[in-house]
């Protein structure tokens, strides 16, 4: 699998995590708020700024569903209203993006229909991000591809199958660079449900690189996600989850997100390569293994036994696998208990 560029930097197999902080609707409609939120991210070390690019009526229309649940605060209202409240007004896209390149991070969108992928294009986005909600839209998967720009795809509430054909769409119409994102489309998801060890099957299976979408609490699925080969980490984020939002009770806060940026990268590295033997840094600490020392004074013609012999630190003496060797034979000479023993000490 060939590396891919998002902006300046490159996801791979030998690079470190790239980790996109995803706003969402958490900038309950403040532009003021939302920009907190990128200077928080681009402080936390986040690679990555993306938003959600729709509104209420390119992603359904009055009329076609009323949220029937008793545990929603939206119960009873329509869904029209909801994404009405949760969207990101695209007057406030350009001025998000360009605070986030000050900042030094990349910044896009997930396009939600064609229309938000030809104003996308009008702010020159370095690459799409396909929520899962739309990965069997193939229409929209061709509108993408078709920019040449790589593509991220969330593979929630989706078969193999239907991984397997929008892979081929994009493919097809001309996206050659494309990254899969394994995610559970439940909010929050739970680690029960997240299946992590699917990406290093993912990764083979599709020949992409693989990532992981996040919906869990905390950073532990993000760090065991790098340790199977995600190299992508998305996590919603916050200010603070006590300040509500529609996506605000599974986001992470500020110190949250710079905790996922640290350990993603220290997972990364400690990967390193297949190694057997003493590496430089623990030259020094040869010295402290065990080794076979004289243990009380022993005499000339004296037999070398348990009770004047132990395996000890340091290792200045014979290796511990020679004890078995070593029990039995005579003293050469007379030997001072503190003694290391070592190669012709005996007859």
């Amino acid at each position: 699998m060939n590396d891919i560029k998002i902006g300046n930097y490159t996801i791979g197999a030998n690079h470190k995590p790239f980790i996109i902080a995803e706003m969402s609707g958490n900038h309950n409609q403040s532009l003021d708020r939302a920009l907190e939120l990128v200077d928080a991210a681009a402080a936390a070390g986040a690679h990555a700024l993306k938003l959600q690019t729709y509104t209420a009526d390119t992603i359904t229309m009055k009329g076609a569903y009323t949220i029937q649940d008793k545990n929603s605060l939206w119960n009873g209202k329509e869904l029209h209203d909801l994404y009405k409240t949760a969207h990101t007004p695209w007057e406030w896209h350009k001025a998000i993006f360009d605070r986030a390149k000050e900042k030094g991070m990349e910044a896009f969108s997930s396009p939600f229909d064609e229309t938000a992928v030809d104003f996308l294009e009008s702010l020159n986005v370095p690459a799409y991000k396909i929520a899962s909600f739309e990965n069997t839209h193939h229409p929209l998967l061709r509108k993408v591809a078709a920019t040449g720009k790589p593509v991220i795809v969330s593979t929630g509430v989706s078969t193999l199958e239907d991984i397997i054909e929008s892979v081929q769409v994009l493919r097809k119409a001309g996206c050659k660079d494309i990254i899969l994102l394994k995610c559970t489309s439940t909010y929050p998801a739970t680690p029960e449900n997240t299946n992590l060890i699917t990406i290093p099957d993912m990764q083979e299976k599709h020949q992409c690189i693989i990532g992981l979408s996040d919906h869990t609490m905390g950073t532990g699925v993000s760090i065991a996600a790098v340790a199977l080969g995600a190299r992508i980490i998305e996590k919603h984020f916050t200010l603070r989850r006590a300040d509500g939002g529609v996506d605000s009770s599974f986001s992470l806060e500020p110190e949250e997100l710079n905790a996922l940026v640290v350990e993603t990268e220290r997972a990364f590295l400690a990967l390193g390569k297949v190694f057997y033997g003493i590496q430089p840094a623990e030259e020094k600490s040869v010295f402290f293994k065990r080794s076979i020392y004289i243990s009380k004074d022993i005499k000339k013609g004296e037999k070398f036994s348990t009770d004047n012999l132990r395996i000890i630190r340091p290792a200045n003496g014979l290796a511990p696998k020679y004890w078995d060797d070593v029990i039995g034979k005579v003293a050469k000479t007379e030997m001072k208990g503190g003694t290391p023993l070592t190669t012709g000490s005996w007859e």
